[in-house]
Parts: C-alpha cells; structure tokens; sequence
C-alpha cells in the first residue's frame, strides 16, 4: 500500500509517499480500499508540530481524519459490513505510521457509515469529521428548541455544518462570518447574522442579554464569552479557544469521536439536502504537498481532498 508519511514536523515538504504492507483488519475492524480522504485543519496543525506538546514525535507520523472508499477486507466479528461495500469513516486516532491520507486504511467497523446515496467519494470524503464536530459540540450545549446558539466562523467547515443541524434543532442561530458570506449563511438557515471583531455588541444588539449558548468554531476565544448571556453555555471546537468559566457560563471543549449512530443519521441529512458538502479541490496523493498549501490558504470554503 501506498501512504503518506513525515518523519518530522515542517512545511509541507516534509510529507513523503511510502510504499508499506497493507495491514489485515483485526477483530471487529474493516480495510478500506481509499478512494479519496480530506483534509482539515487538524492535520495542517498535526504536521506542522501545533499538536506535539500533546503526542510527542511519534514518527513516522500519518495524517488523515476523513475517508471515502470500499471495504476490502473484513475483520473477526464483523456482520454490518461485506467487502465491496462504499463507506466513508472516521480515523480519530492521533498517531500511527497510517492515516487516512493513503490508499488503504484500517478502521473500527463502527467508525463508517455507508457512503450518501448520489455523493462522488471526493464529496462524500469531506464531512465525516466536520458534522460529527458539529452535532457533538451541539450535544454538548444542551439547548431546548427555541432557544438561541451563536455559531463563529459560520461558513467554515465546521460552522457551516453547526448552523444548519442548529436549525434543524429548532434553535435560533446566530451566524458570525464574514461580510461576504451573509447571503450562504442564511439560506443554511441561520435567523441572524453579524460580522466584525466585536462579536459581543453585534450579538447584544439583537439579544440584549446575550445568546443562549456558543460554539466556536472560528476559535475566537475569550472575547466570544460576550456574547453568551450569563448562566449560557460555551463549546469551543478546540483546546486553544477553551477560555476560563465567568458569570455562570459553562465552558467545555468537544473531543470528536466516531459514533456509528450519530453517522448513519448524518448521512441520511445529506441525502435529504439538508447538510451540503463542499470540494474546494482536489489533488492525487503524490501532489500531497501541494494540497496542504492549498488547504492553507485564507477564507477557503469547502475541503481539499486527496485522492488515491
């Protein structure tokens, strides 16, 4: 099998494509035969040395969250799964000599789902890892119908998820973005919209007593807290953003992880248009160093996605 691995941390050009043994499922696991995996910002950071304070130098180090493509071979215990059939998975281990990034992958049989009717593998490839974030990090609010969610970063991979499964839950969502992506953010279905620095007065300007709960996908920090009324609720997308509890507010982080369940009804919300899915672009897997720059770049909308 062929995969992509670094040996240190550095710029995209510390990426290689190694050829190793393609690994044999153990019990109550499945191969995948890759046929496209995106990228995210998790593994920009990953690469770059942004996680080795929490995994250390585990190299050779692989990268990849999100993958589409067949099942090749089926573990002991496995029944919901047969080879030939087309998955999209979740890897959410942080180390290993292989991601998802390669042409061969072995996950938990309950890390996949079956891939969206009508969806291309590059498509499908793009939102296991992103609407699993998202519906977490909304379980994590606690929030009853009705009430109010401020989402940052509201047209990003994360936030454009959190705002339509938000409303899909009844909540009044509140979409912080940019200027320019008003009119997306919206037809996702947010009720209101705000933009600029000040998160916290252009909330308070529609909701004087500020907002039931946030997420924070745009990893805005501290000064989202303005935002959330007190005795609210805080959920930031990543460790960093996480800022200390005040006024009753309760903060906590989500740590995504597979859950066969919460997928098969993700993806039954792609099939019914209800979660959209966005390709920015697309590289094969010896261009990899190429598609990391390209998943670098500022106000990108979409994943870019490797194939094998």
């Amino acid at each position: 099998m062929r995969t992509v691995v670094q040996n240190s941390y550095g710029s995209p050009e510390v990426l290689e494509v190694v050829e190793l043994p393609t690994p044999t499922p153990g019990p109550e696991q499945v191969l995948v035969a890759v046929r496209a995996a995106a990228l995210n910002p998790v593994d920009l950071a990953m690469r770059a040395g942004g996680m080795a304070a929490a995994i250390g130098e585990p190299f050779p180090l692989g990268l990849g969250w999100d993958v589409a493509g067949t099942v090749e071979a089926v573990g002991e215990g496995v029944t919901r799964w047969s080879v030939g059939d087309e998955v999209v998975g979740l890897r959410d281990e942080f180390v290993g000599p292989t991601g998802a990034v390669a042409s061969h992958v072995v996950l938990p049989a309950d890390a996949v789902a079956t891939t969206p009717a009508g969806v291309s593998p590059e498509a499908a490839a793009t939102f296991p890892l992103n609407t699993l974030t998202a519906h977490q990090a909304l379980d994590l609010l606690r929030l009853e119908p009705g009430r109010s969610v401020v989402v940052t970063g509201a047209a990003g991979g994360v936030g454009d998820y959190l705002v339509a499964l938000a409303a899909r839950r009844g909540l009044r969502v509140i979409g912080v973005a940019r200027a320019d992506d008003e009119a997306g953010v919206r037809a996702n279905g947010a009720t209101d919209f705000a933009t600029g620095s000040e998160i916290g007065q252009a909330v308070r300007a529609l909701l004087p007593e500020g907002a039931d709960g946030l997420v924070d996908a745009a990893q805005v920090g501290q000064t989202a807290l303005a935002a959330v009324r007190d005795g609210g609720s805080f959920v930031a997308v990543s460790d960093p953003s996480e800022p200390p509890a005040e006024r009753d507010i309760t903060v906590a982080t989500v740590h995504v992880h597979h859950d066969a369940e919460q997928q098969a009804e993700l993806v039954r919300l792609v099939e019914s248009g209800v979660l959209r899915l966005r390709v920015a672009a697309t590289y094969s897997l010896d261009d990899v160093a190429k598609a990391h720059e390209a998943a670098a770049q500022p106000g990108l909308r979409g994943r870019v996605v490797v194939t094998a």
